[in-house]
């Protein structure tokens, strides 16, 4: 099999699930995280019951029953007749992030593998990123042939070269669905979840997969077999090679993964040419700087700065996608005294957000010399999903997030335990650290892995450093921790309820 993008599923932790898809050069192309406590994803479908209405702000509350109120704008109501208490189906369209609830509209839609359906729509709509104006056209007259009667079709990227057969029956699959949201619509109260997307591998596969993937590869013998059933329902042709794998190395080591996602929180991100980019996030907008840094050139002032700025060009698309940033982002090139070159790099940054799967805007350049580019978001960024403000210094900086370190924690105790056959484990951590894994997570992580385990506190530690103890029996271990709880006044010790067989 030729060698193409790759789709890498670490899915045997319940507590979170990533995916990444490595291009060609085995290098990270893109990157999804999931948390199982996660609420309000994009996609979900709600009988919701509207909480306020705000005509100030034109928008209303809306009571989702998962513990934040959705935000609803009135344009998107038809009618616009809005009132407290009134039940109505909605749809999340932006996740909740950073202290906001999630952003939702009356505007259903239910995404298949090459279509999406609208309820109540009456177009047909074919996704831009395919260019061909042939292959529009002969797709868009296939869709109104399929299109059902008062309802939306537009066609997905993917559905490029596919045929009325596969499009006819993407349409009844999503038919079913909708028939399945309005029936529990019609037999539950208000508030209450109507229709959750599919899972975060099933969602990659179904919206990434094409014909550049040649593997994937997962570390879960469950999900390998839903991948399988799920490639013989919806792929046609020759279907990518699919790897169970079965190492004691954590999978995301053995290709290099986890070294390139602690990149990702970095400010500064260093270019081949020894040129980098400093990437500041706020509130409102995305602030990227370029500089020359160690990159002197060969030939001239001009080339060297033409040359450093296309390629900052080409890794901010890719920090971007990687990041999940959207919104506004603001890019702070090196000044270029020709006009030419400015066009050079507004032509370059147009062709790579063209292949951006979330719609981009790039402005071109700006008096002062700035790049101005808009991003749809369309999932929270990596940044809120694995880290918080810092508790030491008022918010200023940023720290981990409890849970990260405990899903690091986690992964580096199932190496251990893989290799080791020690009764019981010691874990130190940051206090902060400790008490959120001891009690969320102490006893399940004890029971899964079959070993004793005890958690301390050490508030020397930074608060993501963490040690690992795993030398000598559970006798001996027991004596181990009991002489550091007399010998040390502070010392605090977690214990799960009940020891698992050994």
């Amino acid at each position: 099999m030729t060698k193409g993008k790759k789709i890498v599923a670490n899915t045997v932790d319940s507590e979170e699930m990533r995916v990444a898809i490595l291009d060609e050069r085995g290098r990270l192309y893109d990157l999804y995280l999931e948390r199982m406590w996660e609420r309000q994803r994009t996609g979900e479908i709600y009988k919701a019951r509207v909480d306020s209405v705000l005509p100030g702000m034109h928008a209303a509350f809306v009571n989702l029953g998962d513990g934040r109120n959705g935000f609803l704008y009135l344009d998107d109501v038809p009618d616009r007749n809005v009132k407290p208490n009134a039940e109505m189906i909605v749809q999340v369209v932006k996740s909740a992030r950073k202290g906001k609830g999630a952003r939702v509209t009356p505007r259903v839609s239910l995404a298949g593998r090459y279509l999406v359906l609208v309820p109540g729509g009456h177009e047909t709509g074919v996704s831009k990123r395919i260019a061909d104006e042939d292959e529009r056209a002969r797709l868009r007259g296939l869709a109104r042939s399929c299109r059902p009667q008062g309802y939306g079709l537009i066609v997905r990227t993917v559905a490029e070269g596919c045929d009325e057969e596969n499009l006819m029956r993407d349409v009844e699959e999503l038919l079913e669905q909708w028939q399945e949201v309005e029936e529990n619509g019609r037999r539950n109260a208000a508030p209450c979840l109507l229709y959750r997307d599919l899972g975060l591998l099933e969602r990659v596969l179904r919206d990434e997969l094409d014909g550049d993937v040649t593997e994937i590869v997962v570390d879960n013998e469950e999900e390998r077999d839903r991948v399988e059933e799920w490639l013989k329902h919806f792929r046609d042709g020759e279907p990518p090679e699919v790897n169970y794998y079965r190492g004691n190395t954590p999978l995301f080591e053995i290709y290099g993964i986890e070294k390139e996602i602690e990149g990702l929180l970095d400010r500064k991100v260093w270019l081949h040419s020894g040129a980098y980019l400093v990437i500041d996030q706020t509130e409102a907008l995305t602030v990227i700087d370029v500089n020359t840094g160690k990159f002197t050139g060969s030939t001239d002032l001009r080339h060297t700065v033409l040359a450093t700025n296309l390629e900052a060009a080409d890794e901010v698309a890719r920090q971007l996608r990687l990041r999940a940033l959207g919104g506004i982002v603001v890019i702070d090139f090196i000044d270029m005294e020709t006009d030419e070159d400015r066009r050079a790099l507004v032509a370059r940054l147009q062709e790579l957000f063209r292949k951006d799967r979330y719609r981009a805007r790039v402005y071109g350049v700006t008096g002062l010399g700035l790049v101005e580019i808009t991003r749809k978001r369309a999932r929270p960024d990596l940044r809120s999903l694995v880290s918080r403000g810092c508790p030491f210094c008022g918010g200023l900086g940023w720290v981990e997030k409890e849970e990260s370190v405990a899903m690091q924690i986690k992964r580096f105790l199932r190496k251990v335990c893989q290799s080791s056959r020690s009764e019981a484990l010691l874990v130190e951590a940051y206090p902060a650290v400790a008490r959120y894994v001891g009690e969320t997570y102490l006893k399940a992580w004890q029971e899964e892995f079959g070993r004793t385990l005890f958690l301390r506190e050490v508030p020397e530690f930074s608060w993501a450093r963490y040690r690992l103890d795993s030398q000598g029996s559970l006798a001996q271990m027991e004596h181990r921790v009991d002489l550091l709880e007399r010998r040390e006044e502070r010392a605090v010790v977690h214990r799960a309820a009940a020891s698992p067989r050994v």
